[in-house]
């Protein structure tokens, strides 16, 4: 996280409600569930959803409540079970088993959120100034990685039900507008000295800065995200069956898993379908893609004479044209639609003298939401990173290698969560997440 000397401390009751609204969504997440739904780990990538609640609380134990005098740990053996990478913390429960772990039960585990909930209450209550100062950006770290967790534990539990040769639901459809894609346009922004990264004031993981200034040509963006219908045009054309449209890592992952859609595409009695959240429906040609890895986004590009952004793109951009208003209108959790959907609308750019847009009028939609957005920038720290001292240190800056950035937030990242400075990253294999593609083109 980023914070210096002149971030406000938020006020404790503010805080602590924050707490409790974070913790809660979470629990309302899980409660669509069955136990059997909650403890079963579908891939080594994937985690049950059993676990996300158990680790998401163990971080606020591990971190947070050393700073409450007195405290009594909930059971030894959860700092085994529930940490997930940290190094200086101790060992742990190896990854690719922790479906393995039905005992605690489910119950146990309401139990020790409890414990641990009642105490970080304390903690924030009670705590004098200067441990106050100490833990408050720890909670919120806590609060902000819970989020992170949310969205985790949506998408693996996609990716459970998506095994099962029943196709069942997570939740009922929510009633959809049946609209068509706007076109896809590209808008030009003009190169030249700009500046990305957090500026604060706020939360922001560490991965976010420092700002920093970088030189960029000019360059164009498209208008929207990638449909289905443009997509499915690809499928059509043979691209999962053309090696020169792909890197090579790529083209090998194809062949070896076999891929000729994304993730959660059915082809049922020669028409498409889509697995998603609410069961199986047939395929919208006017939602976004979503479910393929960067190798299907770059290969797809390269179809269509385009490109990725890369991050600095994107960021630059997106900021330019949100001016700030980061959720509006975004199709995020709290929309509860659960899956990408096709824009209603999109969003004018300022004028080129005032952001360097070149095609005043021209209109973005779908920046923020629906998908993640997989640019072609590797993920790697800014010039002058430091990852923050201790266990900490490891949340974010040991993984800067050999993996890409998306930007902009999908349908399942929660309310308060995202910003057009936000980093997520992926292994370019990875396609279980709601990841899409924007195009972009040199100037």
């Amino acid at each position: 996280m980023t914070q210096t000397a002149a971030t406000p401390l938020p006020d404790r009751t503010a805080l602590l409600a924050r707490y409790r609204a974070v913790r809660a969504l979470t629990d309302r997440l899980s409660q669509p569930l069955s136990p059997e739904d909650r403890q079963v780990q579908s891939m080594p990538d994937a985690s049950p959803a059993k676990w996300h609640r158990a680790h998401t609380t163990w971080f606020f134990e591990t971190f947070a409540l050393a700073h409450l005098p007195g405290y009594a740990g909930f059971d030894a053996r959860y700092g085994y079970l529930f940490n997930s990478y940290y190094e200086a913390v101790g060992p742990r429960h190896a990854r690719p088993q922790r479906g393995l772990l039905t005992r605690p039960s489910d119950d146990d585990v309401s139990a020790y959120r409890a414990h641990v909930d009642a105490a970080v209450a304390r903690l924030i209550e009670t705590a004098d100034a200067r441990a106050f100062a100490a833990v408050a950006p720890i909670i919120a770290l806590g609060l902000h990685h819970e989020q992170q967790h949310q969205e985790l534990l949506l998408t693996d539990v996609k990716h459970l039900l998506g095994c099962n040769p029943i196709a069942p639901a997570y939740a009922a459809a929510a009633p959809r507008a049946n609209r068509d894609a706007p076109p896809l346009s590209f808008v030009t922004v003009a190169g030249g000295r700009h500046e990305i990264g957090d500026r604060g004031p706020g939360f922001a993981f560490d991965n976010e800065g420092p700002r920093h200034a970088l030189l960029l040509g000019d360059f164009k963006l498209a208008s929207r995200p990638v449909t289905n219908g443009d997509y499915l045009a690809f499928v059509a054309d043979g691209g999962y069956r053309t090696a020169g449209l792909w890197h090579a890592d790529g083209w090998t992952t194809v062949q070896a898993e076999g891929w000729r859609a994304p993730l959660y595409w059915r082809e049922q009695d020669g028409a498409w379908h889509e697995f998603t959240l609410h069961g199986l429906a047939p395929l919208d040609l006017a939602a976004p893609v979503t479910h393929v890895s960067f190798y299907e986004a770059s290969a797809y590009a390269a179809w269509a004479g385009a490109r990725l952004p890369t991050e600095a793109e994107w960021e630059v951009a997106a900021a330019s044209a949100l001016n700030g208003d980061i959720e509006r209108g975004a199709n995020l959790l709290a929309s509860g639609n659960l899956h990408p959907v096709a824009s209603a609308n999109g969003l004018p750019s300022p004028e080129r003298s005032r952001s360097g847009f070149a095609q005043a009028g021209a209109r973005f939609s779908q920046l923020i939401g629906d998908v993640w957005e997989w640019t072609g920038s590797a993920y790697l720290p800014y010039p002058g990173f430091r990852a923050p001292s201790g266990a900490i240190g490891e949340y974010n800056g040991k993984f800067m290698v050999n993996q890409m950035v998306l930007r902009g937030g999908s349908c399942a990242t929660p309310p308060g969560h995202i910003r057009t400075t936000y980093r997520n990253f992926f292994y370019p294999h990875q396609r279980w997440q709601f990841t899409g593609i924007r195009l972009a083109q040199d100037a």
